[in-house]
């Protein structure tokens, strides 16, 4: 008989922990969720009903690969303001969603024994999709330092070295919110460009910025036959967690090759969803900003709060301020074992939290709030995160 298990490197990959503890508590009514990546409200009305009278008109069809030339060219133009360059319809493809899009650079420019840098704590599909690649993954940790969250830029440009094929970086980050500096992309662009290193860079939270409109983006200095690629989301701006669909900028030789892969994943994106982009597209600025004020309040009550639960000396819970993205990644004084502690907190506060274990090694010991709630939900939360530790 042959062997019927999956490859070893399929086998060798971790589950995702967030899922783990989640998956044990979804639909318990006690427990208040903070652990997955997305708004408790739903999607802007606006792009709700484009959508419905899509469907109503039939828009159900397949579309071309890459996606309808509308909704390209409406992406090129709201890249084209966003960024203040010129970001042409052939540098661009259409996704079945942000990990979609990661997934498919990954496969397009990534082969079995690849060395690939990933900055990290990070999204475990960030760092799990070259595995599955088959390529060997080294990690760069950030750092928490006076209260926010650094990377050390020296140490990643000695993880690039010239046998490297792909740097993976997301900014703003997910657990962490930090935020690549403006000044430190010209360096690490260079760097990459000089070693013929692919940069794969993950925007999914770039509008998500607490200190801008929008985080600093490679897009805005990078030639057009830089080896870069954007990968982004309608996700998190939009508030269309559900409706997975995504995109890519890449360099123009790269968009053709992409389509194949599209072909041969999912083939395309559907019709009346991509209605629905172009509409967010085009009249939702306001609604993007109104989501960036509600996390930058939401951050503040968040990381104020759980700042004075630390108490005077700030020894009870470390909380670096989040520059961008939608949660608060933090550790409790004396946690060692993050998926213990999240499952803690769901039996005995009716607190679900994300586990930092999750994000990485460097996560162990931290835990992920994600904050894109109301007010009173992320109050109630920090009264049970008070409770639970006044009896711990």
């Amino acid at each position: 008989m042959y062997p019927t298990a999956a490859r070893p490197d399929v086998l060798a990959l971790r589950s995702s922990q967030i899922r783990e503890v989640a998956n044990a508590a979804i639909g318990q009514a006690d427990v208040l969720p903070f652990w997955f990546g997305e708004s408790d409200l739903p999607t802007p009305l606006f792009i709700r009903e484009a959508a419905a009278q899509a469907v109503l008109a039939g828009e159900t069809f397949y579309t071309h690969n890459l996606g309808r030339a509308d909704l390209r060219e409406a992406l090129s133009a709201y890249l084209g303001r966003l960024h203040g360059r010129a970001i042409g319809t052939e540098r661009l493809a259409i996704t079945n969603s942000g990990v979609s899009a990661l997934m498919l650079a990954a496969q397009a420019v990534i082969s079995p024994g690849d060395r690939v840098v990933v900055v990290d704590p990070v999204w475990p599909n960030v760092a799990e999709i070259p595995r599955i690649m088959s390529a060997r993954v080294q990690t760069v940790a950030l750092c928490a330092e006076s209260g926010r969250w650094t990377l050390d830029l020296d140490r990643l440009m000695a993880a690039l070295t010239p046998d490297t094929r792909a740097l993976f970086l997301n900014s703003p980050n997910n657990p962490t919110g930090w935020t690549l500096p403006a000044e430190h992309r010209a360096p690490i662009l260079d760097h990459c460009r000089r070693h013929g290193i692919w940069l794969i860079a993950d925007d999914v939270y770039e509008r998500l910025s607490f200190t801008a409109d929008k985080a600093p983006s490679f897009l805005e200095i990078a030639a057009l036959d830089d080896r870069l690629i954007s990968t982004n989301s309608f996700s998190k701006a939009w508030r269309m967690t559900g409706w997975r669909l995504g995109w890519i900028v890449a360099p123009p030789e790269l968009i053709a090759p992409l389509g194949v892969l599209l072909e041969y994943n999912t083939s395309c994106a559907p019709d009346f969803i991509q209605t629905a982009a172009a509409s967010a597209l085009e009249h939702g600025e306001i609604a993007v900003s109104e989501l960036r004020a509600e996390l930058r309040a939401a951050r503040d009550q968040v990381i104020g709060g759980l700042t004075t639960l630390s108490g005077p000396s700030g020894s009870g819970i470390e909380a670096p301020v989040p520059d961008g993205g939608m949660y608060a990644f933090f550790r409790i004084a004396g946690c060692t074992d993050a998926v213990a502690m999240a499952n803690d907190l769901i039996e005995r506060a009716g607190l679900g939290l994300a586990p930092g274990s999750a994000f990485g090694e460097d996560g162990q010991g931290w835990l992920r709030w994600c904050f894109a709630a109301r007010p009173e939900k992320n109050a109630e939360g920090l009264r049970r995160l008070a409770a639970y530790l006044s009896h711990r």
